[in-house]
């Protein structure tokens, strides 16, 4: 098998049928596709896409594995208790099809289950994807009507890292949060719970803006505005309690060069995750410095420093604040 980033072990390929209005139906294949070189060119393409998705979940297995049985049917497989990789994906596509009846769904495609070595990590992969109506031309130069994998629609996948299952570790599934049912569906049929932390993964995103306002040395004025459009558009989805979308977020932010900004958040070295509703109280920092001493506690807009409303002097370690109000005079000169 030709060398690739992702070293393909198994890889299987069912049909879920599903039209509007009609119940779902299964074309399941007998055996295990031969690993050449299209199998790795299917791989390839399928977690690349995934990958240059931003807007994932993260989370675990329900520990509910009857109303969740797939994290059943996987220890099955990996402890080799007599479940083998065809058997196993035959449960997963008769899975997929009852939750798309409940679900309703519109739409079916190709059920791609892949077990994945990704540079010593052992992973599996399960992908709903779409077919598509094209034309194909032969060496005769015939033309045909033929079906392709629409990748670029790909709308319901995930990634199990077996090796962090195993372990015990929090996170381990990664799934796609699509528009409309797909991303919620997919969920449901993984039996992922969300553990991913709002609060915790606020913080890291507001750290990771201010950080990229600081790298672009904008003009004073030019990042507080960036920060702030962040501040604005992350506290409207805490509001409405949307989640993150980081390819929305980029647009929002930084119109001008939404890729950059989109290729900050989604660094590995920033760990963060999307599809989380942001914790309003925590975006705080973006537009507002509040610090404390033992005597003293103080918060001000980051504006002010421009403004002439508040003077940092670095020399002297001294903080003046100017217009200060009537009231807080009267304080000051009575006590």
């Amino acid at each position: 098998m030709p060398v690739s980033q992702h070293t393909v072990t198994q890889l299987i390929v069912h049909r879920l049928v599903k039209e509007a209005d009609k119940p779902a139906s299964l074309v399941c294949r007998p055996a295990a596709c031969a690993l050449d070189a299209v199998a790795v060119r299917l791989v390839e393409r399928l977690c690349g896409q995934y990958e240059s998705r931003s807007a994932k979940g993260f989370g675990r297995f329900e520990e509910d594995e009857e109303a969740f049985p797939l994290a059943r049917w996987l220890r099955e497989l990996v402890s080799e208790q007599g479940l083998d990789f065809v058997a196993f994906s035959g449960q997963v596509a008769q899975h997929l099809k009852a939750i798309a009846d409940e679900e309703e769904l519109e739409q079916g495609g190709l059920v791609i289950v892949a077990r994945i070595d990704e540079g010593g990590a052992d992973c599996l992969w399960i992908a709903l994807v779409a077919e598509e109506a094209g034309v194909a031309v032969s060496g005769g130069l015939d033309v045909s009507d033929c079906l392709h994998v629409d990748f670029a629609g790909l709308q319901a996948a995930g990634r199990i890292d077996l090796d962090g299952w195993r372990r015990g570790d929090e996170r381990y599934i990664g799934f796609l949060r699509g528009r409309g049912k797909g991303g919620a569906f997919f969920k449901r049929f993984l039996g992922c719970s969300d553990v991913v932390v709002a609060l915790q993964e606020t913080k890291k995103l507001v750290a990771t803006l201010s950080h990229f306002a600081e790298q672009q040395q904008l003009e004073p004025t030019r990042r507080d505005s960036l920060l702030e459009r962040a501040h604005d558009y992350l506290d409207s989805l805490g509001e409405n309690g949307e989640t993150v979308s980081f390819e929305e977020l980029a647009q929002e932010v930084y119109p001008e060069q939404p890729a950059r900004l989109g290729s900050a958040l989604n660094a590995p070295e920033a760990r963060l995750v999307s599809g989380f509703v942001p914790n309003r109280r925590a975006i705080r920092p973006l537009v507002r410095f509040s610090a404390s001493g033992e005597q003293w506690k103080v918060e001000f807009d980051r504006s002010s420093l421009h403004s002439g409303a508040v003077h940092y002097d670095p020399a002297t370690d001294t903080l003046v604040l100017a217009g200060v109000p009537d009231y807080l005079k009267r304080m000051l000169e009575e006590g």
